[in-house]
């Protein structure tokens, strides 16, 4: 069992997110007073989902006004804190700038919240949520592996503004936590590492591209086929559990890949066919590489003929072992967290039959 101090407050940025809303519920659930630093303290809708878990639990929610790239905007909101959580971060496919969309804000996001916790005495440990796309930018990269396989050891180095532009974000902005980190000697970093996110959301109308992705396996967006491209899927659930466990196990340090599960978008579908099939057009069929190469790029201008060359018919496998044998960790099965996630969508109207 976790040894949990309750007596000093937690902060946890980008609290309202996918990612954050099952942070925030297991603080609570353990009786901690959560800060929440957000843009606007006085709405009601986006904060109806994290008061109503307070209600239910013994735990408290309070917040306070800041802005991810205000430089000094945390400062009442860290003030006290013992452990801050720093998830706020963009996800999402397709940018135009992406330097102005994705690693500007990574950046200097992560540089205001670390730059704060130098300023705040009361902070002993920093967790951060990063991604395995700080420790990949293509499934190719398995290939230059150690014993063909992802481990906390290797960085991404092959990704870039112009080529997946969002593990590089995700890159740029953990090297500059732990440049921080390194020039200080008052509070220590954890650093979580998730696969692809999937399952469940606090917010049922969530936004994120867990929700954009996963729908279009049922809402006709793949009926005639889809490309098999491996990756790490883990459920919400489980990473809001990794979190939590990466804050008060004394021991914890460093990086914590946090994946249940090696597998493949196809994967999920087949995964879905038993109890959904019937019902929604989900796709039983792949696509050839050769085909997805050529049309691909047309369809979705994220998806580049490089992407596709270093990605498609290309598996993909991590080691876990760390996050189990430190900090504890076990993975529910990854049917169990698609078709909750796809039951979800259909409950709350986001996928209609």
């Amino acid at each position: 069992m976790l040894q949990i101090d309750t007596s000093a407050p937690v902060m946890v940025t980008g609290a309202t997110g996918y990612v954050a809303g099952w942070v925030v519920k297991r603080l609570l659930e353990e009786g901690l007073t959560v800060h929440a630093p957000v843009r606007d303290p006085d709405n009601p809708d986006k904060l109806k989902y994290l008061n109503e878990i307070a209600a239910k639990t013994s735990g408290t929610m309070r917040y306070f006004k800041a802005d991810l790239l205000d430089e000094g905007s945390y400062a009442e909101a860290m003030a006290g804190c013992s452990v801050v959580f720093h998830t706020a971060s963009p996800f999402f496919l397709g940018s135009r700038d992406p330097q102005k969309e994705l690693v500007d804000p990574a950046r200097l996001g992560t540089r205001n919240v670390l730059e704060q916790a130098n300023r705040t005495p009361s902070v002993r440990r920093v967790v951060l949520t990063s991604s395995c796309a700080a420790i990949y930018g293509d499934n190719a990269d398995l290939q230059d592996t150690p014993n063909g396989v992802f481990t906390e050891e290797i960085w991404n180095t092959s990704s870039s503004l112009e080529h997946q532009p969002y593990s590089y974000s995700k890159t740029v902005a953990e090297r500059e936590a732990w440049a921080i980190h390194d020039k200080q000697d008052c509070w220590e970093l954890v650093v979580i590492n998730p696969s692809f996110v999937i399952g469940p959301g606090i917010n049922p109308h969530g936004t994120s591209e867990s929700f954009k992705l996963i729908k279009q396996l049922g809402d006709g967006t793949l009926k005639a086929g889809m490309p098999r491209i491996g990756l790490g899927v883990i459920d919400v659930r489980d990473l809001g559990e990794a979190h939590l466990r990466g804050a008060f196990t004394p021991e914890a340090g460093g990086r914590y890949i946090i994946s249940g599960h090696d597998s493949d978008f196809f994967d999920l579908a087949c995964d879905l066919v038993e109890r959904y099939g019937d019902d929604y057009p989900i796709p039983r069929k792949t696509l050839p590489k050769w085909l997805v190469w050529l049309v691909g790029p047309i369809m979705d201008k994220s998806m580049t003929r490089k992407m596709v060359a270093r990605n498609v018919d290309l598996p993909w496998r991590a080691d876990n072992g760390k996050s189990v044998r430190e900090l504890g960790m076990s993975y529910r099965p990854v049917k169990e967290t698609i078709n909750d996630f796809f039951q979800q969508m259909i409950d709350s109207g986001y996928l209609a039959s």
